[in-house]
């Protein structure tokens, strides 16, 4: 008996692995980070005497993360259930798409069926935490977690439009760091509001960047990205400048804004920024393109067997354009520390 209940909880362990897998678990170093800034920059400004609040503030802002980051892993899967049904219509579009894209429904290692339950699960969970949070911090968590809902089902249909970017600033930005902010502290500010958005620009390149890739694969499908209503890929690629710079120069207005030189820290990214702009102007004229890695280009999660598949110089400026985003983050947090 002992012997088929560890069998049970294997299986079980493996279908959540897979799961996570399929939810691109590896995408949310991304949002931890997001969420880490804003938790430092409360617990730095809206620190309590009294030993029980700080730790009923720090608790409520852990379950925060849990919720959040659940509904990006579900937001990615619905990402994936609507891209399937646009691939699986023509045989012509599946080839023109990333091979990674989907892998897991092309390789019939899961079904539309087992997709949905997925997404099902993955939501009802982050409902449940909402639920939690609406009843013990108060009322202003329903419409935030109402808004995340909005987006994460309804963000492929505001890509479709052109509006994916928009979608993921204000989830990035404005929900996520008013929202942590709030659970923690029970109120907003004007300072986080700044900071949110410089963030959420930088956090948004990661997604700008992924769609370029795809820009040929999405045009197959008539697909209306922001990418796509620009008419090469060349011009594309120069409005992903635009993100970088509104993020540095919000992130230098909060410099005067608190009076805190450190926070200019992050403009140390703009070299990785100008070579990774380089890269992807030549991925745009060679897909095979791979360029020689750098210590700074890393981490690269799996390189030595990614490194040997057509997908790799997909990945490798994917996982690059995720690491500035990592830096960024860490310098800021580095700023936030050294405030008064």
């Amino acid at each position: 008996m002992g012997k088929y209940f560890k069998w049970l909880i294997r299986i079980n362990l493996k279908k959540i692995k897979f799961w996570l897998d399929c939810a691109r678990v590896y995408s949310l170093p991304i949002t931890v980070l997001n969420w880490l800034v804003i938790f430092i920059y409360t617990i730095k400004c809206e620190i309590s005497t009294d030993p029980l609040v700080l730790t009923k503030n720090i608790l409520y802002g852990i379950v925060c993360l849990i919720g959040i980051s659940l509904v990006h892993m579900s937001t990615n899967l619905i990402d994936d259930y609507y891209d399937y049904r646009i691939l699986s219509l023509d045989k012509k579009f599946m080839s023109m798409s990333q091979n990674c894209k989907c892998k897991y429904l092309k390789d019939n290692l899961a079904t539309t069926e087992d997709l949905k339950f997925a997404i099902i699960t993955f939501l009802g969970l982050a409902a449940l935490i909402g639920i939690f949070l609406f009843c013990t911090v108060g009322a202003y968590v329903a419409f935030l977690a109402l808004a995340g809902l909005v987006i994460a089902i309804f963000y492929q249909k505001l890509s479709l439009l052109g509006l994916g970017e928009i979608a993921v600033i204000l989830a990035y930005g404005p929900l996520l760091y008013e929202g942590t902010y709030y659970v923690m502290s029970g109120k907003f500010s004007l300072p986080v509001l700044i900071l949110s958005i410089a963030c959420a620009m930088f956090t948004n390149t990661v997604l700008y960047a992924h769609m370029l890739m795809d820009y040929d694969g999405d045009k197959s499908q008539h697909k209306t990205t922001l990418c796509q209503k620009f008419k090469t890929k060349n011009s594309a690629l120069k409005f992903i400048l635009a993100f970088y710079g509104t993020g540095l120069l919000l992130i230098g207005a909060l410099a005067f804004e608190l009076k805190n030189p450190l926070y200019f820290l992050p403009y140390l990214t703009i070299f990785m920024i100008a070579d990774l702009y380089k890269s992807l102007k030549d991925y745009n004229q060679d897909k095979t393109n791979l360029p020689k890695i750098k210590f700074w280009h890393k981490p690269l999660e799996k390189w030595e067997e990614i490194s040997k598949t057509q997908d790799a110089p997909f990945y490798f400026r994917f996982f690059y354009s995720r690491n500035i985003v990592v830096w960024f983050m860490i310098l800021t947090c580095c700023a936030i520390l050294s405030g008064k």
